[in-house]
């Protein structure tokens, strides 16, 4: 079955989706592009244009190109203040719906496009793509095969500063909500905890570009009596981490670091007299399958397994919305500062 998408949200990120979607032959067979939405129609018509899709509908209301295409298949890239009333539209009218992040502008509406995709009986997930990489594929790997015991830290860097013009500059906790929340999701993918409370501490630190909250520190505890602390800036200019943050997971029996890029390191005690033991390397596992590590492209053919099979996909968003809370968890914290409970009742 090939089915028919409408891709809204014409902007910038929509490329990375096309190209995705083109690169893959898979995919490319399975999903046809059949309309593009956005509310300036020259956006839309040029990305038409750049990516060959000179057949396809164009237009500035979702629900007419729905209707006008029989599309079965809605990719959401739109900015988030938008995403309640496009994933609501679009589930309304029947379509399996693919989210760019965050799942929703709030706690309240996240929870009633939940209830919404589950009553239409559709198909609702979140782009969550740093989980779709090497690296925190096999940190996930390590922690299931015991490397190092029984996690009790997950302690994460992270410091930028990119120049992005456009939305981002104007938002509100434009790092937690915006960024964070790729570091948030990989932490509880990669231990398997659940977030229990957060205390945070944001700042827009002098010299910042953004209007709101660049800079966040936040410590969040976990179930399994475990610890997740995240610093991060995204107006640090100098030497960088990487995007997928810098990393330091500690078990019972040892440590391991990545980088964020290629730079990985298993360590346990060692046998060395005296106060302290040393270490002794271990390797680190491969990701158990190659092709859940290609990010973008990989959780598009998630995505589209999980509505030909009718199992649920990984970024489904009854479980996104626990990555979500950690983020508002975050913010309240911040804005009340006082430690914060995270409960996601019901779902």
């Amino acid at each position: 079955m090939t089915y028919k998408a409408v891709l809204c949200g014409c902007g910038a990120m929509a490329k990375g989706w096309l190209r995705a979607l083109q690169s893959a032959s898979d995919l490319s067979n399975e999903v046809e592009i059949v309309g593009l939405v956005d509310l300036d129609l020259s956006v839309a018509s040029a990305l038409a244009t750049e990516f060959g899709l000179d057949q396809v509908s164009i237009g500035s209301d979702l629900a007419s190109v729905i209707e006008a295409t029989q599309a079965n298949m809605v990719f959401d890239v739109v900015v988030p203040s938008a995403r309640s009333a496009v994933v609501s539209t679009a589930l309304k009218l029947g379509c399996h719906v693919l989210s760019e992040k965050p799942l929703a502008a709030s706690m309240e509406e996240a929870k009633a496009l939940l209830s919404l995709a589950a009553e239409t009986g559709r198909v609702h997930a979140v782009v969550q793509n740093r989980r779709f990489i090497s690296g925190v594929r096999r940190l996930r790997r390590a922690v299931e095969d015991g490397l190092i015991g029984d996690v009790s830290g997950i302690h994460c860097d992270f410091f930028l500063a990119p120049h992005f013009g456009g939305f981002r500059e104007a938002m509100d906790n434009v790092l937690l909500l915006d960024m964070a929340i790729h570091t948030f999701d990989a932490a509880r993918f990669v231990s398997g905890k659940q977030p229990l409370s957060v205390y945070c501490v944001e700042t827009n630190p002098s010299g910042s570009w953004y209007t709101h909250g660049a800079s966040a520190n936040a410590i969040f505890r976990l179930s399994g009596d475990a610890v997740f602390t995240y610093r991060g800036s995204w107006c640090a200019e100098g030497r960088r981490t990487s995007w997928e943050s810098a990393w330091r997971l500690v078990g019972s029996k040892g440590m391991i670091t990545w980088d964020g890029e290629e730079g990985f390191e298993a360590t346990v005690a060692g046998d060395e007299p005296g106060l302290l033991r040393g270490h002794r390397i271990l390797p680190i596992p491969s990701a158990p399958e190659d092709g859940e590590t290609h990010g973008h492209q990989s959780m598009l053919v998630d995505f589209i397994d999980a509505v030909k099979s009718g199992r649920k996909p990984e970024t489904v968003s009854y479980d996104n919305i626990k990555s979500l809370s950690m983020v508002f968890g975050a913010i309240e914290s911040a804005r009340t500062g006082l430690p914060v409970s995270i409960s996601v009742e019901g779902h």
